[in-house]
């Protein structure tokens, strides 16, 4: 098991992630949504590091309050329909996505959430805990240009109670996915 925090990444940056509350596991201990998560990642080249909380994170201010991190750090998968296909949106915490402003930036004519079900079949999992890879079958995935000026985001790590850090760069490189402005 790796500690939590490395000298990269001293304790004081994270100040709520402790060892007491925040289980960092192996990969053959983790959830089987966000072991799938894993193996994607290191097929990509990208150690995953997925931390498994106390409780869930739904929310990404649970989730920041967790992890010890700004709220606009965590990028919240949001799966959306837009013209009538799925689509997954990686926003900033920090707000919420303007759909009309969203679909002038895609070229589509309606986005809107999308459902519970659309959701799981999409991706394989549930609400609050999707992750940017790991799905039967890869999204068109559209990344909120306000990460970029983090050096680390938190995503879900493929369930409400994983989180795991990736680089702005690695989350753009792993999801194909195209800069958007969305609020």
């Amino acid at each position: 098991m790796r500690p939590l925090f490395s000298s990269e990444t001293p304790p004081e940056r994270y100040p709520s992630a402790t060892e007491e509350n925040i289980a960092v596991t192996s990969p053959d201990t983790l959830p089987p949504r966000s072991r799938i998560v894993h193996d994607r990642l290191a097929e990509a080249g990208i150690d995953a590091r997925i931390l498994v909380l106390p409780d869930s994170a739904r929310t990404a201010a649970l989730a920041a309050d967790a992890i010890g991190c700004h709220v606009g750090a965590i990028a919240n998968s949001l799966v959306l329909v837009a013209d009538g296909e799925p689509i997954l949106v990686m926003t900033s915490g920090a707000h919420r996505v303007e759909f009309g402003v969203l679909a002038g930036q895609i070229g589509a004519d309606t986005v809107a959430m999308a459902p519970p079900a659309v959701v799981r079949e999409s991706t394989g999992q549930v609400i609050g805990g999707v992750a940017p890879v790991g799905h039967p079958t890869p999204l068109p995935t559209y990344v909120d240009e306000d990460l970029r000026g983090f050096d680390e985001v938190w995503t879900a790590g493929g369930t409400p109670e994983t989180v795991m850090p990736l680089t702005f760069a690695q989350l753009v490189e792993v999801t194909g996915g195209r800069l958007v402005r969305v609020a």
